[in-house]
């Protein structure tokens, strides 16, 4: 029946909701989701895609393999540039594939080793793709001597490009060289954005051809003019970069596709709406979308969440409501909520909600959302730590400190306990990656946190620490959600 459903079931679809990972693994159709703002992003015309840790960027990577992602793609899109007929090759990623592409370490030996230039290296790698088997480049057996052949054929080069795209032009499908987990390709900055220039001078090129594409997927900052765009047009590239970003409809409108395509599909499609949803058959499975304009109708899917999650935030609406709470206690200093821990988030209420509050009139328990939302906390530190190493180190030592407060009395403690000086020496030791702004010391720092979504600096210059990194690193805040022990 149409506006009512059935508490357990709820709970324990939402106890079931997929934990995303980041390792390439190829995703399951019934688990792809195309936000409105990604719609774009698969377009294989768009050279560079970014999006925050956790955004989507490698689901996306390793989704676009899939034909029959593709071929979801190309229904929710209702376009013909992308299909299950695509010719998707990887050019780099966070699954290592010395035939498909250089690992990390063989790229510093043609770097550093050898002085071939970044273009030839992902110039070399796109013609291997495009190679036929009897192609002469094809009898080179590692990298190095592939690079010195495309270096030293360039004129050959050139065909074997026009020949494959007359190929594929005929036949009128795109040719697309995908890449990811660009950070891995090297073990400091300077390497990474030297390499990641190179890259999107070969994606200009490859524009071109009519339909040979290379599409780069990078985190936000990486998209850094001071670090890659020193070079003829490559403001064109940056400009016209699509962010993966996440509105908090569309994170309710992955929780319903999820729901819709789940064990109890069937219960959560009458629940949303009593209309007939018509079903796309991907390989032995019928699946189903959110219809579009009902993503937009937030006030009906709001009261829908409702009656999954209770009204409130507590005992009263002073508490606040949990459609709204949940994505704000999510969300870094620019607003930007990863998919990864609003499914995290709700995952950890229901099992919370499961074990602890077994006969709550609802599949949620307010105490227990609050408990999912500092294991979000907690992950996204460990996320942070694992691409950002020095954030972890400046934020560590403020544990305890009560935000928002003066910028002196963070720099003060920094200073007090040496953190910018220890950082610095572990750096030169283990080559860890440092903040863009270190040499400038806590006022460099606190601009580089800020960047990254960390800091926020409020009207009066004070510093405040969104809920989703201050719970992870245990500073207070009056009247917020508890720090993680």
């Amino acid at each position: 029946m149409t506006g009512t459903i059935d508490i357990q079931a709820a709970r324990e679809a939402l106890a079931s909701l997929p934990e995303a990972t980041s390792h390439g693994e190829p995703p399951a159709p019934e688990h792809v989701y195309v936000p409105s703002p990604h719609l774009k992003a698969m377009d294989p015309d768009t050279m560079l895609v970014t999006g925050m840790r956790g955004a989507g960027k490698t689901f996306w990577w390793s989704a676009l393999q899939q034909p029959g992602v593709r071929k979801l793609l190309g229904s929710d899109a209702n376009q013909s540039t992308l299909g299950e007929n695509t010719e998707v090759r990887t050019g780099f990623g966070v699954t290592p594939a010395p035939d498909n592409y250089p690992s990390k370490d063989a790229l510093l030996h043609l770097v550093q080793g050898t002085g071939v230039a970044p273009r030839i290296i992902w110039r070399t790698v796109q013609a291997w793709h495009l190679a036929p088997h009897d192609h002469p480049l094809r009898q080179q057996d590692d990298w190095s001597k592939r690079t010195g052949y495309v270096s030293d054929h360039p004129e050959i080069i050139d065909r074997l490009f026009a020949a494959r795209d007359v190929e594929f032009d005929q036949k009128g499908v795109f040719f697309l060289l995908l890449f990811d987990a660009l950070d891995r390709c090297s073990d400091d900055r300077r390497g990474m954005y030297r390499l990641v220039r190179g890259l999107m001078q070969t994606a200009i090129d490859m524009r071109s051809y009519r339909k040979i594409r290379i599409k780069v997927f990078l985190r936000s900052d990486q998209n850094d003019e001071t670090g890659i765009g020193d070079f003829p047009d490559a403001s064109k590239v940056i400009a016209s970069a699509v962010e993966l970003s996440w509105p908090a409809r569309e994170l309710y409108g992955l929780l319903w596709h999820h729901s819709i395509n789940g064990p109890n599909g069937e219960t959560f499609r009458q629940f949303l709406s009593n209309e007939d949803w018509p079903p796309i058959q991907v390989g032995r499975r019928c699946l189903y979308s959110v219809p579009r304009p009902l993503i937009f109708k937030e006030d009906y899917l709001r009261e829908k969440f409702h009656r999954i999650a209770g009204p409130w935030m507590g005992a009263n609406r002073r508490r606040g409501f949990p459609y709204t709470w949940i994505p704000k206690h999510l969300a870094d200093t620019q607003g930007r909520v990863s998919p990864r821990s609003f499914l995290t988030a709700l995952r950890k209420a229901a099992e919370n909600t499961r074990a602890e509050h077994p006969d709550h009139p609802h599949a949620l328990h307010y105490e227990a959302i609050k408990l999912g939302v500092q294991v979000a906390s907690r992950t996204r530190v460990e996320e942070l730590r694992e691409d950002y190493p020095w954030v972890h180190q400046v934020l560590k030592p403020l544990a305890g400190v009560t935000v928002p407060c003066e910028f002196e009395d963070i720099a003060d403690r920094w200073n007090r306990e040496g953190v910018l000086d220890l950082l610095a020496a572990e750096a030169q030791r283990h080559h860890v990656k440092l903040s863009p702004r270190h040499h400038d010391g806590p006022d460099g720092v606190r601009e580089a946190l800020e960047a990254l979504g960390v800091f926020q600096r409020l009207y009066d210059g004070r510093v405040n620490v969104p809920d989703l990194f201050r719970v992870g690193y245990g500073l207070g805040r009056k009247g917020g959600v508890k720090p993680v022990p």
